[in-house]
């Protein structure tokens, strides 16, 4: 699990942020495994109520507009939905156009530098490596 403070925020932020990363998985019309198994992870991680997990599911079917996931972020959730929407948009190993696009403005809406969405991708990049090689120390023993 990825070590941050998303469960103390206010329940209203931790909705807002995973009504974004609900979002993102359907910017490129294609929702992968890979991109299920991290969205399941930090939705997981918000701890919101039933109620509310089965609205973000929803969410899935009927993405809501870039513009209303934005409206309720805080800072400090809009920079965690930033990290956790580049987590996903990488987990299919190719970040298209659009979904660079959507990271992009996710990154000048909490007031960070576009240039923050490459460190980030970066970042992903080295992780993936890393979970592979504790794979490999596996299949090599």
């Amino acid at each position: 699990m990825l070590p941050d403070t998303l469960h103390t925020l206010p329940q209203s932020e931790r909705f807002a942020y995973a009504k974004l990363l609900a979002l993102i998985t359907r910017i490129d019309d294609e929702l992968t495994i890979d991109e299920m198994a991290v969205f399941e992870q930090r939705l997981g991680t918000a701890l919101l109520s039933p109620n509310q997990r089965k609205e973000i599911r929803n969410f899935l079917k009927n993405p809501p507009s870039l513009e209303s996931c934005l409206a309720d972020l805080g800072p400090i959730a809009g920079r965690l939905a930033l990290r956790d929407a580049t987590l996903m948009t990488a987990a299919d190993g190719n970040v298209d156009a659009d979904e660079r696009a959507v990271l992009d403005t996710i990154a000048q809406h909490v007031g960070l530098a576009i240039e923050t969405v490459d460190f980030l991708l970066a970042w992903v990049l080295r992780g993936y490596d890393w979970m592979q090689e504790g794979l490999d120390l596996l299949n090599d023993g």
